[in-house]
């Protein structure tokens, strides 16, 4: 069965004062619209990170504006900027505090690929210690570029079988 967008975001039908959905597309519409991000910032695309929460770009518009710094108040990783070895560690052992459902996306050449550092120090993409929702390419990347890979992930999140993963819980 193809279903469009549409009909993703609003299969409902109002009976009186009650309104029948899919819970699925509840569940899937407040994560959508409620991402709450814990910001990576290891390097110089965090100054792009910082920059989407500004009035300029407003990251509010997408319900991503609550940068929490607490793992366990967060359902969004963003990594921003060169994953050092030293600093692998700690991204996976934050990323394993954050409460399920979680999403990542990776900021900019250096997280995505290691950028232009080949060196002996630097991780080669933190694909390799954490599984990367979205790709942001750049060095560094605009913040237009992190509000596309935002609604990326939005749309990515309102395909999710939500009610299901809940009854595994």
């Amino acid at each position: 069965m193809v279903t469009t967008n549409t009909e993703i975001a609003y299969n409902s039908k109002i009976e009186g004062e009650v309104i029948v959905s899919r819970m699925d597309s509840v569940i899937n519409w407040i994560r959508t619209n409620s991402m709450w991000p814990m910001p990576m910032g290891l390097a110089c695309c965090a100054i792009e990170l910082m920059g989407t929460a500004s009035s300029r770009f407003d990251i509010a518009r997408f319900g991503a504006e609550v940068m929490r710094f607490s793992p366990r108040q967060s359902d969004c990783m963003i990594v921003a900027g060169t994953v050092t070895y030293k600093m692998a560690s700690a991204v996976r052992r934050i990323y394993d505090q954050m409460a399920e459902p979680k999403w990542v996306i990776a900021m900019g050449a250096c997280a995505s690929t290691g950028g232009m550092y080949r060196s002996y120090a630097t991780l080669q993409g933190v694909d390799r210690i954490v599984p990367v929702d979205v790709y942001i390419s750049g060095c560094p990347p605009r913040p237009e570029a992190l509000l596309d890979a935002l609604m990326k992930l939005q749309a990515k999140v309102r395909r999710e079988p939500s009610a299901a993963n809940l009854r595994r819980a």
